[in-house]
């Protein structure tokens, strides 16, 4: 039983290097080669990992020898356009116009239950909203909305102001998270003074975001279920 454990370990690592090496990716954006090799290195782990007899060499070399393959591949894709159109096919376009090019969904097998379902997880309900659509090599559905139908932006209204990035999150469950910090120019100092003024210690944040001006928002744990912000 040890023996099985300890594999099961050794492999779980091999596994997750082997992705990292890949990439992130959710599964659902996955191309069609990094699927095919997603699903080999599962079924090839476990493999050493239900029958002890086989040297675990025979599972760590075909796994690594597989993720190695995808990564030289994904580089050499980077340069040739006709190796990645093979390997990863081609967008589609499914909607030109407003009008919906029925032969491209035979030919991807697209049902129209398909189509409405990928147009509600964009926010679209109602299909004569749309100008475009594309679908991705993933298999996912880009859309662009006819014009009237697209919302309003400052550059639309003509608003003027200083572009920012977003707040980001400096303390995570009662820890401080160093480089977000220091991306933003404070330090550990600087944060503590904060919390201080508030009458607050960094074991009893919950959660902790800033911005670059040094505003901050703070949610402290709660016994109860959720937390208030402060």
């Amino acid at each position: 039983m040890f023996i099985v454990f300890f594999r099961a370990i050794i492999l779980y690592a091999v596994i997750v290097f082997s992705i990292r090496l890949m990439g992130k990716r959710q599964l659902g954006e996955l191309q069609p080669s990094e699927l095919v090799v997603t699903v080999l290195l599962s079924n090839i782990a476990t493999l050493p990992v239900e029958n002890v007899s086989i040297p675990m060499i025979m599972g760590i070399v075909p796994i690594l020898t597989l993720v190695s393959l995808d990564v030289i591949l994904s580089h050499l894709s980077l340069k040739f356009r006709p190796l990645r159109k093979a390997i990863c096919g081609s967008a589609k376009i499914i909607i030109s116009g407003g009008r919906i090019d029925q032969k491209v969904m035979k030919d991807l097998r697209f049902s129209v239950d398909d189509l409405m379902q990928s147009l509600r997880s964009q926010q679209v309900f109602d299909i004569s909203q749309v100008q475009l659509a594309v679908v991705e090599t993933t298999g996912k559905i880009s859309v662009y909305q006819r014009l009237r139908y697209q919302n309003v932006t400052c550059g639309d209204m003509n608003i003027s102001g200083e572009d920012a990035d977003p707040p980001k999150l400096i303390i995570d469950s009662g820890k401080v998270l160093a480089e977000p910090l220091h991306s933003l120019g404070f330090d550990r100092a600087w944060l503590d003074s904060i919390l201080k003024a508030q009458g607050r210690q960094v074991r009893d944040i919950f959660l902790m975001t800033c911005t670059e001006d040094g505003s901050t928002a703070i949610v402290p744990f709660d016994d109860a279920k959720g937390g208030k912000s402060a």
